[in-house]
């Protein structure tokens, strides 16, 4: 690498094009390997890391303060099974933006046998409606849900 600022020549970032992100974006971990603390979990041989390399799992709650890597580590999860990321913001989505995720999550599982995941940051701010909209699909497995309740909430 000639610059912190030039793309990385690596595997795991060959694929994708980052020009235009922040700095922070582009220094994200991109495989388990890359991801730093959580070895109890997810070292060589340990629960997180054996689910996430046999892809024998469901849904997921990641629980954290801000910037701890949540959704790092659910991309990572998604890039490592070959899962589609696909990510909301409880607080700023609408039942029509839920609906368009499901249906080309639907689209994804139909066409190319490929799990989608589905993160939604801020869960805990769902109304009723948005609660309602998701419920089903994630009964019938169209996607997988990885969420991140905020623990600024807690009481």
């Amino acid at each position: 690498m000639d610059s912190l600022f030039a793309p990385d020549d690596s595997p795991s970032h060959e694929l994708e094009s980052h020009h235009g992100e922040p700095l922070a974006a582009r220094m994200r971990p991109r495989s388990l390997s890359e991801i730093a603390g959580q070895s109890h979990i997810l070292a060589e041989g340990k629960l997180l890391r054996r689910a996430i390399e046999a892809d024998r799992f469901t849904s997921l709650i990641f629980y954290g303060p801000p910037g701890t890597g949540k959704t790092t580590l659910a991309n990572v999860i998604a890039r490592t099974t070959g899962s589609r990321f696909e990510s909301l913001n409880g607080v700023e989505s609408n039942v029509a933006e839920i609906r368009a995720k499901i249906e080309a999550a639907r689209t994804y599982q139909t066409l190319r046998d490929q799990t989608t995941i589905l993160f939604i940051d801020e869960i805990h701010r769902f109304n009723k409606a948005q609660q309602d909209t998701l419920l089903p699909h994630l009964e019938r497995g169209t996607c997988l849900l990885y969420t991140s309740p905020s623990p600024r909430d807690r009481g």
